[in-house]
């Protein structure tokens, strides 16, 4: 996550930033990279996220926790409306989840049901608990944009392989689904959601944003949940506290922990990133948000 504020590069160049940072193979590593940026459409701060293969997404929740902790810090306010890529989100502070857990509640949406958006070719809205032929298998899925893409499908247990599989179809983007999108498998547990997603642009991931909005608002589209119920929303990554309305609006109350701050120097001609120096660890917190995905029920 960088304060890109006073940053002036193309949208090309921070993906070639993208790209060097969020290589797992270099010095810093990651699912992608964040940016918090100026103000736009009278929102307090905008926020861009970049995946790890460059591509801009329109969306990320988890990412829009930590920048808006960031924006908080910079603005000294504590809760604020961010312009995203394609529409914007209300985030405050609010009471700490867990103790010594920073912790943002966002409201993104609305959820839409509308495939045609995306696009999805040849598949008629709204996609609810459908097969889709163009799949390996016969799951059925559900189809919501949070604004980015999400394929939903409900299951027993969660077959990574059968996952992988799927999300590497989406990835490829074929013909029918040129934007790709992002597969989750859900297991009903109780009063909670586990999630499992295969993210478009990062692969397996250990915990999506926007993919536990998306399989919350399709819980309680197909009855599963309740509507405006707060509901626990399990990841390997930890937890969130989710709740979806009628409206199409879904809060998620999680964390926003800092692990370091550092600076890295970014070649943009070669594409490569030089060494990484740390100048702070922040161990508490680590150690606070540690305890609490310790005890969620990771699948």
């Amino acid at each position: 996550m960088i304060d890109a504020r006073e940053i002036e590069l193309s949208a090309v160049e921070w993906a070639t930033v993208a790209r060097a940072l969020a290589d797992r193979r270099g010095a810093v590593g990651g699912d992608g990279l964040l940016l918090l940026g100026k103000s736009l459409r009278s929102c307090d701060f905008s926020m861009a996220m970049f995946n790890s293969d460059g591509s801009e997404a329109e969306t990320c929740l988890n990412g829009l926790r930590c920048v808006a902790r960031m924006g908080f810090e910079a603005l000294g306010i504590d809760q604020a409306r961010v312009a995203l890529k394609t529409s914007e989100a209300l985030v405050e502070r609010v009471p700490e989840l867990a103790p010594g857990v920073y912790s943002v509640l966002e409201t993104a949406g609305p959820a839409s049901l509308d495939v045609a958006a995306w696009p999805m070719v040849g598949e008629a809205a709204p996609l609810v608990e459908r097969a889709i032929p163009r799949l390996p298998g016969e799951r059925r899925f559900t189809a919501v944009a949070m604004p980015n893409p999400h394929l939903v499908a409900f299951v027993e247990a969660v077959d990574e392989d059968e996952l992988v599989r799927v999300g590497e179809v989406c990835e490829a983007a074929p013909d029918w689904l040129p934007n790709r999108a992002n597969v989750s498998f859900v297991e009903v547990r109780g009063n909670a959601l586990f999630v499992r997603t295969f993210e478009r642009g990062v692969g397996l991931t250990d915990s999506c944003g926007s993919a536990m909005a998306a399989s919350t608002y399709a819980a309680c589209l197909t009855g599963r949940i309740g509507w405006d119920r707060e509901t626990v929303v399990l990841n390997r990554g930890g937890m969130v506290r989710a709740r979806a309305g009628e409206d199409a609006m879904v809060s998620i109350a999680g964390n926003a922990t800092y692990e370091w701050t550092g600076s890295v120097t970014v070649d943009l001609g070669s594409g490569t990133a030089g060494d990484l120096v740390i100048e702070a660890w922040r161990n508490d917190e680590i150690a606070a948000w540690g305890a609490v995905a310790d005890e969620a029920a990771w699948g």
